[in-house]
């Protein structure tokens, strides 16, 4: 069996459509999203595009996305 997270890691995310999440605040502090196989998603710093991404598994995208939407995060 794969460890899903190192699969994610080991993606190339060159040529990856980037967007603006919607939670990014209107002082230009934004993060950017991009949809990843089997529902994973990846973050980036738009101020930052070459730094390390932080990668997500779909579980861990739902758990991290509701939080951030009920202020948990």
């Amino acid at each position: 069996m794969t460890d899903r997270k190192t699969d994610l890691y080991a993606l190339d995310l060159t040529n990856a459509t980037w967007q603006k999440a919607s939670a990014s605040g209107a002082e230009g502090d934004c993060v950017e999203v991009t949809e990843l196989p089997g529902g994973a998603r990846a973050l980036r710093d738009s101020k930052n595009p070459d730094r390390e991404t932080l990668r997500f598994t779909a579980s861990e995208w739902a758990a991290f996305h509701s939080g951030v939407i009920t202020g948990e995060l």
